[in-house]
């Protein structure tokens, strides 16, 4: 641990390993294939068992909470809620990914978000807490903590952990303090990322704003209706770099620009010129010493929503003055999975670093009237050194991140 808080200008954020499941795939290869093949996610909603069930499309995974104590060898009697088995699934694939040893991770800080926590058993076995002890045990898993110690546990992380909850910007600023944490030298490597699963309280929640759509959603469309709910995780493995010392493994990418703000607005409604956004933009690319001009591909957070992708369409053409570069958002594939959501969306912009490609938005049909702004459709190839990546939530947790060809 370094005495100093001070960033080291010779350190650089190498991102040496991925691990992810979301609605279009269990795995890193089965996401990039459908990353790039458009291969949506969106669909009706089977495993949840909520009386909107039927009338809103989700980002659902295709395993059921059997198949993943089954597939992450868990004692079929457990407190798991489906959080914090997403969790442990993508984290453990993560270290695999980047190949790491047992005494590495006890070295190795753990920075994990979510939203929901344990809310899916919560609201399952409510009814029954008070008259059946062979539930009880969920009360245990309710907390936001209780999928970071979980994880933390099963990898053998034995030193710094910690769990963050902004909303829908939560994972990206699990990434940004992953990240200022090895520039700062506090932490020499750092598994950052975050969980949640699809639970009534969500759908209810969401439903009740009036911005969930019985479609499947439409980002940056003029007609967009809403947002699709989704589920998810993914975990980013970083790890310090520097001129006299490059990682011993295969850099990913870096981890180069990162930025927070708020613009104070409402509850949960963006601004209406997109100061948030447009202040946590700058910041990411003040940090990365890189203008606008440096920057090839925007992962929108595009939740299809009218006053999210108006506010943040405002913001971009602020920031790149009239001359925004390809966009999309990656949510018309996977669903919005709130505070997995920006993880899910780094580990795509990784791919798309690594394969070339700038993935696409599904169902975009006519541009929205006021900004006159087109994403990309379908994936394009293109030669992309730098990657903005945005993650907005309620009360305002603007997060953006730059991501950087290795």
């Amino acid at each position: 641990m370094s005495k100093t808080d001070k960033n080291s200008p010779d350190i650089k954020v190498g991102i040496i390993g991925l691990g992810i499941i979301s609605a279009i795939g269990n795995s890193v290869g089965e996401n990039t294939k459908s990353l790039f093949n458009l291969t949506t996610g969106i669909g009706k909603i089977s495993h949840l068992n909520s009386k909107h069930s039927k009338t809103f499309p989700a980002g659902e995974i295709n395993l059921s909470n059997e198949q993943l104590i089954e597939k992450l060898n868990l004692p079929k009697e457990n407190n798991y809620s489906r959080t914090a088995l997403l969790g442990l699934h993508a984290a453990k694939e993560a270290i695999i990914n980047a190949d790491l040893s047992a005494d590495e991770l006890t070295e190795t800080a753990l920075i994990s978000s979510t939203t929901v926590g344990g809310m899916d058993m919560t609201e399952k076995y409510l009814k029954r807490f008070s008259t059946d002890n062979s539930v009880q045990n969920y009360l245990l898993s309710h907390k936001a903590a209780d999928s970071t110690n979980k994880i933390a546990k099963e990898l053998g992380i034995m030193g710094f952990s910690t769990t963050i909850s902004t909303a829908c910007s939560s994972s990206a600023n699990a990434v940004m303090l992953g990240a200022k944490l090895i520039k700062s030298g506090k932490v020499k490597r750092a598994i950052v990322g975050g969980t949640d699963a699809l639970s009534k309280f969500t759908i209810n929640g969401f439903n009740s704003l009036k911005i969930l759509s019985e479609e499947p959603c439409a980002p940056f469309d003029d007609n967009r209706k809403g947002l699709n709910l989704g589920e998810g995780a993914a975990y980013l493995v970083l790890e310090a770099t520097t001129k006299d010392h490059l990682s011993d493994r295969q850099l990913l990418g870096y981890v180069s620009g990162y930025g927070n703000a708020n613009d104070a607005y409402h509850q949960t409604a963006s601004s209406e010129n997109g100061d948030g956004a447009y202040l946590a933009m700058r910041a990411a690319l003040k940090e990365a010493q890189l203008k606008a001009t440096d920057i090839d591909y925007v992962n929108a957070h595009g939740t299809a929503t009218q006053n999210n992708d108006l506010s943040e369409s405002i913001a971009l053409l602020r920031l790149f003055d009239k001359n925004v570069p390809n966009f999309s958002s990656t949510k018309s594939l996977t669903g919005h999975t709130l505070a997995a959501a920006g993880a899910i969306e780094a580990v795509f912009c990784i791919l798309a670093l690594n394969k070339q490609i700038a993935p696409g938005n599904l169902n975009f049909l006519h541009p929205i009237t006021e900004t006159k702004l087109n994403p990309i459709v379908k994936g394009i190839p293109a030669s992309i050194t730098n990657i903005l990546s945005n993650s907005f939530g309620f009360g305002g947790n603007c997060t953006s991140l730059i991501f950087s060809k290795a």
